[in-house]
């Protein structure tokens, strides 16, 4: 698609492309060595700013539920989020670009040995407000009470403070609190598959929405994502097919 002044005004009405950042997801972006946010999202910001011609202001974050907010309130104007219908009122999605496992973490000692028997109206699962596994377990989950922490991060260390059943998030943040605390293991099989996707508020139009998506394509078919992925030594994460 071809840059017009208009395609290029919709992304940038501060005259700069500004990047909701979510820090929630070490997947997708982290904290590097110098304090600065580093990571695949960041890398795909840069390179769509590069496309746009302009200045990438990021908006850092530390919840997904928080990157949310700040496209809807269009104090942003591209972001990264798992795809739901729940945050598609507000946001165009492009397709995913980067696919992530989610699943169930317990005490050694737990009786739990399969996804299929979390359910259960004594069970009290933890998952970090606003992100992806909250708004899919809101829906799923019928009987289990949900616990939310204020973080993805966090959502293990409020797991054993509030001495909850299940604690619910990004496969490789649970394997690392597993082996930082010990005595924590893993329900053999994953629960879902987040789609992980850049997104702009509807507001922008759907020229706006069409070229992002054709940046997310191309990005993938180039191997940018693959590389990027490969960059950061993040592990347990595939490029998404394409759309």
């Amino acid at each position: 698609m071809t840059m017009s002044a208009a395609l290029k005004a919709a992304f940038t009405p501060a005259g700069k492309l500004r990047a909701s950042i979510n820090l929630g997801n070490p997947i997708l972006a982290y904290r590097d060595a110098a304090g600065n946010a580093a990571g695949v999202s960041v890398d795909l910001a840069t390179e769509f700013a590069k496309r746009l011609g302009v200045e990438l202001e990021m908006v850092v974050v530390d919840a997904a539920g928080k990157s949310v907010e700040v496209v809807v309130r269009e104090d942003a104007d591209i972001g990264f989020f798992a795809i739901d219908p729940l945050r598609g009122e507000h946001i165009a999605f492009t397709s995913a670009y980067v696919l992530i496992e989610g699943c169930y973490l317990v005490k050694d000692d737990s009786p739990l040995r399969a996804n299929e028997e979390v359910d259960v109206a004594a069970h009290r699962v933890v998952v970090g407000k606003g992100s992806a596994y909250d708004l899919y377990l809101t829906r799923t989950l019928k009987q289990a009470q949900i616990v939310r922490s204020p973080t993805s991060p966090t959502v293990v260390d409020v797991f054993l403070e509030e001495s909850a059943d299940v604690a619910a998030g990004v496969k490789q943040q649970l394997e690392a609190d597993a082996r930082r605390l010990g005595g924590l293991r893993l329900l053999g099989e994953r629960f879902m598959v987040i789609q992980q996707a850049m997104g702009t508020p509807k507001s922008r139009g759907l020229e706006a929405a069409a070229f992002l998506a054709g940046f997310v394509e191309e990005m993938k078919a180039g191997g940018f994502v693959a590389a990027a992925l490969a960059r950061h030594s993040i592990e347990g994460a595939s490029v998404a097919p394409a759309a």
